[in-house]
């Protein structure tokens, strides 16, 4: 296939599907695969493209519509700070519509990343590996990895927007709609394919961000457990035969990390838990986009280091302005559904040489020689001490705007700037360990969200003491010696606490929304400041811009 400089393949596939962008890519005036590719170098740096849109598309706007729609996070307005034209507020109340940008972003984006894998793809194929000095092998392992890529951004676009053009090639114009179940299928026959092809891990190798038969194997696992909220259909039976599999080893060498920290820490691609991340490395494709949206200005003295934040997310508040639980919702309130003795809820602190305990910042904010921090706005030259409750504590008391904290109203527009507990999940080292610092991979599929599907098919399956057993195996991690004083049983076990489970264990991973939806909880439940939704919302609108570039594609129900 020629690539013609100008309106051809990937500029007109993008244009086709709903917009263009730049694509950082060179294009050349009727280059063909056999002339372009000089050596292996050549070949892998073709095949790195799609990924590095994977490190991409892993963050940022498809993060934020997984989680700040749901129960676990938000970013409130904080004085003069973080209104952004209500954006915010419409996520989180189940507002959006076919104009914000993060719909927009991840439409595109899925597509994008369809188109380059797939353009990679058809690229790869006409070549004859041997004259690079590379074997059948080489070439099959590489094109089966763009297969199951190319399944991941149809599977996450399924998951967002039902329904997308399916496209096996990149000529065509003005591609409509395909069912959900057409999309289904699609995905499912892109990852039998692979799963089939495709190289297991053999004990001891070193996760480098490379597609494997495990991995082809979870997406699909991944897609049959959603597979109700996608077509109407349950396959938890087919989802529950994948992780069994997965966990007897058939498709690889994994096991469970014996710490709890092991699948995110600076040397996590060591771990023997993680079965497909994201290569990270300070100064280069760095695992980052998040640290200025968490992280108050002057965090950067918590941490020691340099280059502040933006102090904007933060997760929902388990406690009223009046210290009272939010005894009345089952669902958000995150830090409180940590255990005080769970070794995670410790205050972050790195203990250097690559070591560092917790992953939350909450309380008074210290230095790591203990040096109290002020804040800059409403606290300002005060102690910035984090709070896990929102409201405006700084406009209490005589001749201000409240008699007493009894008064303040807790929403979205009511925030400060120590407004929430602040999650560390991906650790930041100080300034003397800075070679380290974005070393830790994103890990896109870790083992335990393999246990944890088998827990959840077990247990629907009426087998709760099953399901305890394999949750209570990655809890207890999470405690001194193994100790866990409150574990999953038979009896404790329903719909409420494995979702406790699940965002517990993977708070702030990028999968809340989904899990919401699977246990039929997104539109219909309240949590912190919202109340339910249509139903519509369980999936995001087809964008403005994208049907405006293509009117044969049809808006989703309610939109």
């Amino acid at each position: 296939m020629q690539k013609i400089l100008g309106f051809t393949l990937l500029t007109a596939a993008f244009l086709i599907l709903g917009g263009c962008t730049n694509l950082d890519q060179e294009f050349y005036d009727r280059v063909t695969p056999e002339t372009f590719f000089k050596s292996e170098k050549d070949i892998k740096a073709a095949l790195y493209r799609p990924f590095t849109h994977a490190r991409w598309y892993l963050g940022e706007d498809r993060w934020n519509l997984q989680e700040y729609t749901a129960d676990q996070f938000a970013i409130t307005t904080k004085g003069r700070h973080w209104y952004n034209g209500g954006e915010n507020e419409r996520y989180h109340y189940h507002r959006w519509t076919p104009d914000d940008n993060w719909i927009w972003g991840t439409w595109r984006g899925t597509l994008m990343g369809v188109a380059l894998a797939l353009d990679t793809k058809q690229d790869l194929e006409k070549l004859d590996y041997t004259k690079f000095a590379l074997t059948q092998a080489d070439k099959d392992d590489h094109i089966n990895q763009l297969t199951t890529l190319i399944a991941f951004f149809y599977l996450r676009g399924l998951d967002y927007f039902g329904g997308l053009p399916i496209f096996e090639s990149l000529e065509g114009e003005s591609l409509p709609r395909n069912t959900d179940k057409e999309t289904f299928t699609h995905v499912e026959t892109l990852l039998k394919e692979a799963i089939q092809k495709l190289p297991k891990k053999n004990a001891g190798d070193m996760e480098e961000g490379a597609l494997r038969q495990a991995a082809a194997a979870a997406l699909l696992a991944r897609l049959y457990f959603n597979a109700e909220a996608y077509i109407g259909q349950p396959m938890f039976a087919e989802c529950k035969k994948l992780c069994q599999d997965i966990l007897s080893k058939q498709y690889g060498e994994y096991s469970l990390d014996p710490t709890w920290y092991g699948p995110h820490n600076f040397s996590n691609d060591r771990s023997p838990e993680i079965i497909w991340s994201i290569p990270s490395e300070f100064n280069k494709l760095q695992y980052d986009w998040f640290y200025n949206t968490f992280y108050h200005y002057n965090t950067i003295k918590y941490f020691g280091i340099d280059g502040g934040g933006w102090n904007g997310a933060h997760l929902t508040p388990s406690k009223k302005p009046t210290g009272e639980w939010y005894a009345e919702y089952k669902l958000g309130a995150p830090f409180r559904k940590f255990n005080d003795l769970d070794l995670r809820k410790k205050p972050y602190k790195y203990l250097g040489g690559g070591r560092y305990e917790g992953m939350f910042i909450y309380g008074p904010h210290l230095t790591p020689s203990g040096e109290v921090i002020t804040g800059g706005e409403e606290y300002k030259d005060q102690p910035l001490v984090f709070v896990d409750q929102v409201g405006r504590f700084s406009e209490v008391g005589p001749g201000r705007r409240y008699a007493s904290v009894s008064e303040l109203p807790s929403k979205m527009s009511e925030g400060e700037e120590n407004t929430g507990v602040r999650i560390v999940k991906v650790p930041v080292p100080n300034n003397t360990d800075k070679s380290l610092r974005w070393g830790a991979d994103n890990p896109a599929i870790r083992l335990t969200e393999i246990q944890y599907m088998l827990a959840e098919c077990l247990m629907r399956e009426g087998d709760k003491g099953g399901a305890a057993t394999l949750i209570n195996e990655v809890r207890k991690r999470n405690f001194e010696n193994g100790i866990d004083p409150d574990p999953v049983t038979a009896a404790n076990l329903d719909e409420y606490r494995m979702l406790d489970e699940w965002g517990t264990e993977f708070l702030a991973e990028g999968r809340r929304r989904t899990d919401l939806i699977r246990w039929k909880k997104f539109t219909t439940e309240s949590w912190w400041d919202h109340e339910p939704s249509d139903d519509h919302y369980k999936r995001f609108p087809v964008p403005t811009q994208a049907i405006s570039g293509n009117n044969n594609l049809l808006q989703n129900p309610g939109y």
